[in-house]
């Protein structure tokens, strides 16, 4: 449930409640009191499936449509700068948002809690994969949760085109990213920088894009309890700068180098370290965006997993919540079971699995907070609202394209690939179709749209569907 891109030059009108001075504090304490704010983010946590599509609709209707603690543009603006960072935009959101509520503790919590339900789950599920040697029985039991994904993507991809494509060059925009990612294979920071300078561009013909003003801005959207100034802000500065990167790559490193130095430069865990802190860099456009390359470097480079064992830990990461690249967390805990060195090998999945966590979430942190307070000093640009707003346009595409990932990927056993020139296009093999996997997308789809169900709900009967379905076969 994105909202549309508006003008950035106007903040949310509501006047704040009454003590609420600017900077995020009341009367020395914070907006939100940190107690709901904590609150509201566990609930979220225990809701992020579904891929960012999913999470972010999540933390929009928390925290915009329910709570209404932070305005639509305010959320799309934090939303568009996440989309260009490297790392999971979902999660990046989150540390965002909860920094405008409730500062760096704040930002700390909302990222934290974010990622530990998935974390835990996934841990869990990779004992019992390393326990058991068979992830049979635990893939049927979720057997029942792809087909519900993809009904959750196709409704994001409809509520954010309702209120986003509201001029035709936005359909335009949304269209061009959406054949560019499924049909040409054109990588995804070459989308979405593409449609940031277009945006830019076209809204010297078409003003609109500078100051537009959709469904979300008007009846489709409440507006905040709580105004944009009275949101957290911190004065950006070179000062600040040093210190937050300071500490933040002291957060990332000292572990590592504690670690490589008890156990050895060449040991496995070092070489987890330096395989996830390069993926945590160049992960732009999600995660499977990056799992091509995780993939090969634990099957081929350096063996920590057989040919086939990668779509495993996917599918094991798609049944839990929180950010799909957590697969990394499965990955290194496979690995440094089967390579624990002078470690007992559990103690090895455990360590090898937190180390991979550590090394791919901290630089999210530290992105978000040495950036959030430039990005808001910008809020009032009219420049930086159209490249925003052609952003915005080009995620409703690439949004669509997932859902047809997940529907080829779900739908149907295999898949090939056609290349015809500059054409790059993955078509089912018809005769490999999956009957249960149709039948479950179709309940789905009728929950969520003609009964209204939340995700949740949504993902919890097909789960169940799926397993009873396993259990009768």
């Amino acid at each position: 449930m994105l909202t549309v891109p508006v003008d950035f030059g106007q903040d949310e009108t509501v006047v704040p409640p009454s003590g609420h001075l600017a900077g995020g504090h009341v009367a020395g304490r914070d907006v939100i009191p940190l107690r709901d704010a904590t609150r509201v983010w566990f609930a979220i946590s225990l809701q992020t499936f579904g891929g960012p599509a999913g999470q972010i609709a999540v933390m929009q209707h928390k925290l915009v449509d329910e709570k209404r603690w932070i305005g639509q543009r305010r959320f799309l603006h934090a939303l568009n700068y996440c989309m260009l960072l490297p790392g999971p935009e979902a999660q990046q959101l989150a540390i965002y948002t909860g920094w405008l509520l409730n500062g760096t503790l704040g930002g700390l919590i909302a990222g934290i809690l974010f990622v530990l339900p998935g974390m835990i789950a996934l841990l869990a599920l990779t004992i019992l994969y390393l326990a058991a040697g068979d992830t049979n029985l635990v893939i049927g039991l979720f057997a029942g949760l792809a087909p519900a994904v993809i009904a959750i993507v196709i409704q994001a991809v409809y509520r954010v085109g309702k209120r986003a494509l509201t001029h035709g060059v936005l359909v335009a925009l949304a269209v061009a990213s959406f054949l560019a990612l499924a049909v040409f294979a054109v990588p995804f920071p070459v989308v979405v920088i593409g449609a940031g300078a277009l945006g830019w561009v076209l809204s010297r013909w078409v003003p609109a894009l500078r100051t537009l003003k959709g469904h979300g801005d008007t009846e489709d959207g409440p507006p905040p309890l709580i105004s944009d100034d009275a949101l957290h802000a911190d004065r950006p500065s070179a000062r600040r700068t040093v210190r937050y990167l300071a500490v933040g790559l002291v957060l990332w490193f000292f572990p590592v180098l504690l670690v490589v130095a008890a156990l050895g430069a060449s040991s496995t865990y070092a070489d987890i370290s330096r395989l996830f802190s390069v993926t945590a860099l160049i992960s732009f456009g999600g995660a499977y965006a990056v799992l091509a390359y995780v993939a090969q470097q634990a099957v081929q480079v350096y063996g920590w997993l057989l040919p086939g064992e990668m779509v495993k830990g996917l599918a094991l990461a798609e049944t839990t919540p929180g950010p799909l690249i957590m697969v990394v967390q499965w990955v290194a805990g496979v690995a440094a079971y089967r390579n624990p060195g002078p470690l007992d090998p559990w103690a090895a999945m455990l360590l090898g699995s937190l180390l991979a966590t550590w090394v791919t979430f901290v630089p999210c942190f530290l992105f978000i907070f040495l950036g959030a307070p430039y990005v808001e000093r910008l809020r009032h640009n009219t420049h930086l609202t159209a490249a925003l707003t052609g952003i915005t346009a080009a995620v409703v595409g690439v949004i669509a394209s997932l859902a047809l990932f997940f529907s080829l990927h779900t739908l149907f056993d295999s898949t090939l690939v056609h290349d015809w020139g500059p054409i790059h296009l993955e078509l089912p093999v018809l005769d490999t179709w999956d009957p249960l996997a149709f039948a479950l997308t179709g309940v789905a789809l009728a929950l969520m749209f003609w009964r209204g169900w939340s995700p949740l709900r949504t993902l919890g009967l097909c789960a169940t569907l799926g397993l009873v379905a396993t259990l009768v076969s």
